[in-house]
């Protein structure tokens, strides 16, 4: 039985924290990204992959579980005796015992079924509505949009309901009929070596009907991607690198069930004059030396407008003034901006300026 690595897939070591996890799968995602790979299957496919690995490696609950199915598969837990075999054993006389029945584990069947390749197929038509997966992608949006909020557009490629046969896998009007081999149920059950087995028809992969003529347009999957533009709301103050959660617009599910989430990961564009540093905003503004010297009013930008800010007589370079509340608000609570002036000594000066200096030298009893 081909056992699926998330660590592998990903190239990531074992204990690879959350940091590493998430720059593996940015790398790969926007590698094997559906919009960079058109008409490409396998990408398509190593996509998935990788999305459904970062979906488990990702979530510290998942992960638990799935290191310790890994660590039972490695170890020969359940004495699997072929590719048919399914994580089952005795469990007292006459009874079965499924992981389902494992103290602490909860209930891990996408996971097991997912932690152990039963065939792409297979996988997605199991028996039974199941939610869908849910999808990533990140977006990239200015400064000043990211400071006071508002909405923006994103593009995702998605997989959904083949408009074509309407998620059947057949050509339309062609006929379904009732799989033979299971009787319609998608599942066969038989005994072997004192074990009860049960998996998907071979025959059917699990949907219970048997396709005579495949849909064109989907080619028998029952699912098509397609481009679909999403208006996404960004919260004011939102941060670099936050995580938004969109309900129902990952891929969807199947055999009527849910579809699963999109997880949109925020990116915002550095600024060519403010720094920010959680709700505190920090520029630099150069003044000249009659400015600091003898004092003077300034205009400063804030993310706001422009304000006054007041340079008192022999203001040293490098100093810093605190705008108190004009920083970023965050949940009801704002914070500052620190402007650091920066005295700025002129490079050419004229005669008149010079002969000025060497008087103010003379004058404070400086030596040049």
């Amino acid at each position: 039985m081909a056992q699926k690595d998330y660590y592998d897939i990903l190239g990531v070591a074992e204990k690879a924290n959350n940091g590493e996890i998430k720059k593996a799968y940015r790398r790969l995602a926007k590698k094997y990204h559906p919009d960079s790979n058109p008409n490409n299957k396998m990408a398509e496919e190593k996509f998935k992959e990788v999305s459904e690995a970062y979906d488990v490696l990702s979530n510290s609950e998942k992960r638990k579980q799935y290191d310790q199915l890994r660590q039972m598969g490695q170890r020969g837990f359940t004495g699997f005796e072929g590719s048919e075999d399914v994580f089952t054993r005795r469990k007292g006389k006459g009874r079965t015992f499924t992981f389902k029945d494992l103290g602490g584990f909860g209930d891990l069947g996408d996971l097991f079924s997912s932690f152990f390749d039963m065939g792409e197929t297979t996988r997605r038509k199991k028996w039974g509505p199941q939610k869908g997966v849910d999808l990533y992608t990140e977006v990239e949006i200015p400064f000043d949009l990211a400071i006071s909020g508002g909405k923006t557009t994103i593009e995702i490629k998605k997989e959904e309901t083949c408009p074509g046969c309407g998620g059947t896998g057949a050509r339309p009007g062609t006929p379904l009929s009732t799989c033979p081999e299971c009787g319609g149920s998608g599942m066969i059950s038989f005994a072997q070596g004192g074990f009860a087995v049960s998996r998907p028809c071979p025959r059917c992969l699990g949907r219970g009907k048997i396709i005579s003529t495949p849909c064109p347009q989907c080619a028998g999957r029952g699912q098509t991607f397609s481009k679909k533009k999403i208006l996404i709301n960004i919260p004011a103050g939102i941060n670099d690198e936050t995580q938004l959660r969109l309900r129902g617009q990952g891929q969807s599910g199947s055999g009527g069930g849910p579809p699963g989430d999109l997880i949109i990961k925020v990116n915002v564009e550095r600024h060519r004059f403010f720094e920010r540093r959680g709700k505190d905003v920090y520029c630099n503004v150069p003044i000249n030396i009659a400015q600091a010297t003898l004092g003077s009013k300034i205009r400063i930008r804030t993310i706001d407008g422009k304000v006054n800010l007041k340079i008192p007589p022999g203001t040293q370079s490098g100093t810093k003034f605190r705008l108190k509340g004009r920083g970023v608000e965050v949940n009801g609570s704002r914070g500052d901006q620190y402007v650091e002036v920066l005295v700025e000594v002129p490079k050419k000066m004229s005669e008149k300026q010079k002969r000025l200096i060497k008087e103010f030298a003379k004058e404070g009893g400086l030596k040049h």
